[in-house]
C-alpha cells in the first residue's frame, strides 16, 4: 500500500508555518524523513497519525481517505512519537497483554502468542517480568515499537526515535526498526544523517515545511558528483573561506587538524582543495543551503 500526499498545508495560530504544500508518495520499506529541528516533521507525523487536522490538503493510505476516515486509518498505523507514557509498576509483559485488551484481542492464548512474538522482535523478551520503569532510555523505545506491533499496522511512523540515545542503544533499536522494515511502510523521522544512511532506502529532506529532495540516498549522493571539495585548514581560515564560499562542514580528525567541506560546481583546486566523494551529509548540507 501507498501513502498519497497532496497539496498539504498547515499553519498554527502563531503563524508558523509547519507544512507547506507538501506533496509526497510513499511506498513500502524504510523511509526517511531528513531534517533540522522545526523543519516540520513532527507536525507531518502528527498529521498523518490524525492528531491534527491540516488547513487544506489530502492523505490517502492505500484506499483509505485518512482525514475522512481517521478510524479505520487508525486500526492499520502504528506510531511512536517523540515522548510517550507508559505505567510505572507494570512489567512489560503485562502492559504488552492490557494494551493487546484495548486493540480488542479478546482470546488469552491469542494475546500470549502476539505479546510473546513482539517481545521477540523487539528483543526484550529476556527482560519482559522487569518493570518499563527500570528500562534504558534504548529499551523504552524498543517497548515502544512492541506495543504498536500488536495489532500488525501496515503503515508505522517513528518521530526521532534515536534522539538521547547511546551508540550501543541506537544500534540496537535501528536493527529492531531494520527488520520490521522488511514487512511494513515504516516513516522513519530524524535529523541524524546517519540513521538515514544506514537505514533507509528511500529518503526525502524536510525544512520549513516544505519538500527539498526526494530520491534514494544513492542517488542525491551521485547528483553531487563533482561538486564536492576538501581541504584541511586551521579555524580562522574557514571563517575567511566561509564568507566566499559554501561551506557544508568542518569537522576535527584524529591529529586535531579541521577538515571543512565545501560546495562547488567550479574547481577549487586553486584554493588548496581536493575533490571528494559526496555523502548524504553533503547532501543534507547543500539542500539546506540552497533553501
Amino acid at each position: 500500500m501507498e501513502l498519497v500526499i497532496k497539496n498539504l498545508s498547515k499553519t498554527y495560530k502563531n503563524g508558523v508555518k509547519a507544512i507547506d504544500d507538501l506533496n509526497i508518495e510513499i511506498g513500502s520499506g524504510m523511509f526517511g524523513l531528513l531534517g533540522p529541528n522545526g523543519a516540520g516533521k513532527s507536525s507531518l507525523m502528527r498529521t498523518i497519525a490524525t492528531l491534527q487536522k491540516p488547513d487544506s490538503g489530502s492523505i490517502f493510505f492505500g484506499d483509505i481517505n485518512v482525514l475522512e476516515q481517521p478510524m479505520d486509518f487508525r486500526k492499520i498505523l502504528g506510531y511512536l512519537p517523540q515522548d510517550f507514557g507508559v505505567y510505572p509498576n507494570m512489567s512489560a509483559m503485562d502492559l504488552l497483554d492490557y494494551f493487546a485488551r484495548l486493540k480488542g484481542i479478546a482470546n488469552s492464548n491469542q494475546r500470549k502468542e502476539i505479546v510473546d512474538s513482539v517481545l521477540e522482535v523487539t528483543n526484550l523478551y529476556e527482560v519482559r517480568r522487569k518493570n518499563v520503569s527500570g528500562y534504558s532510555g534504548g529499551m523504552k523505545q524498543r517497548f515502544g515499537i512492541a506495543q504498536l506491533l500488536l495489532n500488525d499496522p501496515k503503515l508505522i511512523i517513528v518521530d526521532e526515535p534515536t534522539a538521547g540515545l547511546d551508540p550501543a542503544e541506537r544500534h540496537r533499536f535501528l536493527n529492531v526498526l531494520r527488520e520490521i522494515g522488511n514487512n511494513n511502510t515504516v516513516i522513519f523521522s530524524t535529523h541524524i544523517v546517519d540513521d538515514v544512511n544506514e537505514l533507509c532506502h528511500e529518503m526525502a529532506i524536510l525544512n520549513g515545511g516544505k519538500l527539498l529532495e526526494r530520491s534514494t540516498p544513492k542517488e542525491a549522493e551521485q547528483k553531487l558528483e563533482g561538486t564536492i571539495w576538501s581541504k584541511e585548514t586551521s579555524r580562522e581560515e574557514a571563517e575567511i573561506l566561509n564568507q566566499e564560499l559554501t561551506i557544508l562542514s568542518g569537522k576535527y580528525n584524529q591529529d586535531n587538524q579541521l577538515i571543512i567541506r565545501a560546495y562547488s560546481k567550479e574547481s577549487l583546486a586553486e584554493d588548496g582543495f581536493v575533490q571528494v566523494k559526496p555523502n548524504l551529509e553533503d547532501v543534507y548540507f547543500v539542500a539546506l543551503k540552497n533553501d
